[in-house]
């Protein structure tokens, strides 16, 4: 079993993909556990989350376990499936599957939060990452291709410089308080309960520019119909390729890059963990799913448990001097 020393030390440290399945995968497996396993997903469904979820449920389904099914507890922005999972049985029966704001970024934001990612939970595998694009709409002028052209527009405009969030709280809404504080200007966020009603926004006007997942505007990006003014990740996207990152542009300071992972409850045997991470590895490695994958803005990640539980306490660290510089508290 692994403890929070050992986790601490590194020692243990989105609709369904068409139908796809996963095949092509080695046929020697340990013996099944003895039940069924739930993947739960903190978001609604048919989002970035079942994209993922759902093929890898089915590679699992009779090798991981007898059945393996989808959960979508939504709410609280994702918090409702941890405390979920945080109350399971540690018998690897019961799966998180969650972005990495609700375990590295709320710790710092919630005076008061039900759970200690560090300590609740083993990390199991991360399975995939993706950037965000800072994003225009026709809700500013054309000749706005560049942060700097933003920056610009939005000293001139200052009652119309807000920019849309899918949520309170979240990565994409520290991007957008980081951005405003080293370009020193005033923004205003407005924040969407998801990214559709966002984006629907976004495309009418009614939102001049926004914090979006890379996956669900890019190809209104290739279209014409929107511009990415630059991406948080530290290198280039490879799904916008000819956008700048905002390092690029002066703000070395913002790179902001989320991962989906897997967790368990504390106290899962070890063996389970190893056996999962397996798994999902091996899931995350068919040709056909990572072209599936690369659709939705999407890169596998392939790591171990102690390789992804460095990410995870490396992330959280990083995230506490970020949020103190912003001043930001969430509600409850």
């Amino acid at each position: 079993m692994w403890n929070r020393r050992e986790v601490l030390r590194g020692g243990v440290c989105l609709s369904a993909a068409g139908g796809l399945t996963l095949s092509g995968l080695a046929r020697a497996q340990p013996a099944l556990l003895n039940g069924n396993a739930t993947i739960v997903s903190g978001f609604p469904a048919g989002g970035m989350g079942d994209n993922v979820a759902r093929p890898i449920a089915e590679k699992l389904r009779g090798r991981y376990a007898n059945a393996v099914l989808a959960d979508n507890r939504t709410g609280a922005g994702g918090r409702i499936a941890v405390e979920y999972v945080k109350r399971a049985a540690p018998d690897g029966l019961t799966i998180l599957q969650i972005p990495s704001s609700p375990m590295v970024l709320y710790p710092h934001i919630y005076k008061k939060l039900n759970y200690d990612p560090l300590v609740d939970f083993v990390p199991v595998s991360s399975a995939v990452s993706y950037a965000f694009s800072f994003t225009a709409g026709p809700g500013v002028p054309a000749e706005v291709k560049t942060v700097a052209d933003y920056i610009k527009w939005a000293r001139a405009n200052p009652k119309q410089a807000n920019y849309g969030i899918p949520a309170a709280g979240s990565a994409l809404h520290f991007a957008g308080m980081l951005l405003q504080k080293a370009a020193g200007i005033d923004m205003t966020s407005v924040a969407y309960r998801g990214g559709a009603p966002l984006l629907n926004d976004v495309l009418g006007g009614q939102v001049p520019v926004s914090f979006n997942v890379i996956g669900e505007v890019m190809s209104y990006i290739k279209a014409g119909k929107l511009r990415s003014l630059g991406v948080t990740s530290a290198q280039r996207s490879p799904f916008l390729p000819d956008v700048p990152t905002l390092a690029e542009q002066g703000f070395k300071d913002i790179a902001i890059q989320e991962w989906l992972g897997w967790f368990v409850p504390a106290r899962t045997p070890a063996d389970t963990v190893r056996q999962l991470n397996t798994q999902v590895r091996e899931a995350l490695q068919v040709p056909d799913y990572v072209a599936a994958l690369a659709g939705f803005g999407l890169q596998p990640l392939h790591q171990t448990p102690e390789e992804f539980a460095r990410v995870v306490k490396a992330d959280f660290d990083r995230w506490a001097p970020l949020v103190r510089a912003t001043g930001f508290t969430a509600e409850d």
